[in-house]
């Protein structure tokens, strides 16, 4: 593990990383380290990822991590729930990734749509932008908006609009509309 202390999330997401592709499981990076990518940099003290599995495949994912050291919580959504499962992945320093088990209305696609960041000599995968300003009108949380906006004006001349009304569209009316409004602001 690389974390030290402490306050390192963003390396322990580096393990994380490592022991995903180990098992071939696709991913991509969400949350704050996304916002940075996509031009709106704030501060968090966690990192997230959603990943290509079902909940199904949710404990086996947990028990490799548990393997290799970590502490993990294994959260398993209702039926209505977007979010099927949530893992939790944690180190001795109380550093902690959240891993999304899926996303109701994130296309497969999305994990082909990511943009590959270097960071501390290993490759990160990162939400497209499209995906990303789609999974935050779906949140729909003041914050999540805000991203949202931030993140289209970032560059909103290279933002494939038709692409992401077809994103938000997924995740319901409500994600759509809150797109069309941030979009006309």
């Amino acid at each position: 593990m690389r974390a030290t202390a402490p306050g390192q999330s963003a390396l322990v997401l580096l393990d994380v990383v490592a022991l995903l592709e180990r098992r071939k499981v696709d991913y991509a990076v969400i949350g704050a380290l996304a916002a940075s990518v996509h031009g709106v940099v704030r501060a968090s003290l966690d990192a997230d990822a959603v990943v290509s599995q079902s909940s199904r495949e949710a404990g086996d994912l947990e028990k490799a991590f548990k393997s290799a050291g970590f502490t993990t919580a294994l959260r398993v959504g209702d039926p209505d729930d977007p979010i099927p499962a949530l893992l939790a992945v944690s180190d001795d320093f109380e550093n902690r990734v959240d891993l999304l088990i899926g996303l109701r209305g994130l296309e497969r696609e999305a994990f082909e749509r990511v943009i590959e960041v270097p960071f501390q000599g290993a490759t990160l995968r990162i939400i497209g932008r499209e995906d990303f300003i789609a999974m935050k009108v779906f949140a729909g949380g003041p914050q999540d908006l805000s991203d949202a906006r931030r993140a289209i004006e970032s560059d909103r001349q290279a933002l494939d609009t038709i692409l992401l009304r077809r994103l938000a569209k997924a995740y319901g009316s409500a994600a759509s509309d809150a797109l069309e409004v941030l979009l006309r602001d």
